[in-house]
């Protein structure tokens, strides 16, 4: 019964709809309501200025703009060579390779969830976790030294943390360069080997779709993402510095 009602009503629905009014009244609604919620916003909660800048009196810490904070707390995870300068490439690289990317057989216009749930998924993931998130823990939790305070702890200017992270190879024993090098590398190269046949295992179908060149840049662009929160879990829950160490470059 429900199934036929269900039918009955999508061959009722018209194949095509007026952008007038149906899709401006939804985005004037939306923007009301973010406008609402942004006024609020500012109402309730002062904005964090400070005296003008004193060049004798250092902030501690001292934050950039917020919308850049996300990329000063990924220098916590990673070397400045990843941080500031790969990281930031991989984001601008990987939006513009989007439209080239992501092929949808039956062509342009279909972006509802049922048609486009990965898609959505792994957008939201990337710029929630590895964008708002990291936007969020720099505002609220980064205090004093730059170290980690919960919200109902006092930032102490004078808190001191021992350094106890430790390298990879390390944590399993191996003290000389090479062999750290070799077990680090060995581990990357795994994570990268094994996602891909995971992911390529799963989508078979996908690689007819796409090819398998656009297939691979999709899957590396894909676990660099999740790469990078493993990395900052390793950090946090495990004290983990760095995955491969050479005496050259770390990763």
């Amino acid at each position: 019964m429900a199934t036929a009602v269900k039918k009955k009503v999508a061959e009722d629905l018209p194949e095509k709809v007026h952008v007038w009014p149906y899709l401006v009244r939804l985005e004037f609604l939306c923007s009301l309501i973010v406008i609402v919620g942004l006024t609020v916003w500012s109402i309730v909660i002062d904005a964090p200025l400070e005296e003008a800048a004193n060049p004798t009196k250092t902030p501690n810490p001292s934050k950039a703009p917020w919308y850049f904070l996300g990329l000063q707390d990924i220098l916590v995870y990673f070397d400045p060579w990843f941080a500031g300068v790969i990281a930031p490439v991989l984001i601008i690289v990987g939006l513009m390779l989007i439209p080239y990317l992501d092929v949808n057989p039956k062509g342009n216009g279909y972006y509802t969830y049922t048609e486009r749930k990965f898609a959505i998924w792994v957008y939201s993931f990337g710029f929630i976790i590895l964008w708002i998130a990291l936007i969020i823990m720099g505002v609220f939790l980064r205090g004093p030294g730059w170290n980690l305070f919960m919200p109902w702890q006092y930032w102490d200017p004078h808190k001191v943390v021992a350094l106890v992270n430790v390298d990879l190879p390390y944590a399993f024993g191996f003290r000389d360069y090479w062999n750290s090098a070799i077990f680090g590398g060995v581990v990357v190269a795994g994570y990268f080997a094994l996602g891909t046949a995971a992911y390529i295992f799963m989508e078979r179908k996908a690689i007819k779709n796409v090819g398998i060149l656009r297939m691979l840049l999709k899957i590396n662009l894909l676990l660099i993402m999740l790469g990078i929160v493993i990395k900052i879990v390793l950090r946090l829950a495990f004290n983990i510095k760095y995955i491969m160490v050479t005496p050259w470059f770390n990763i």
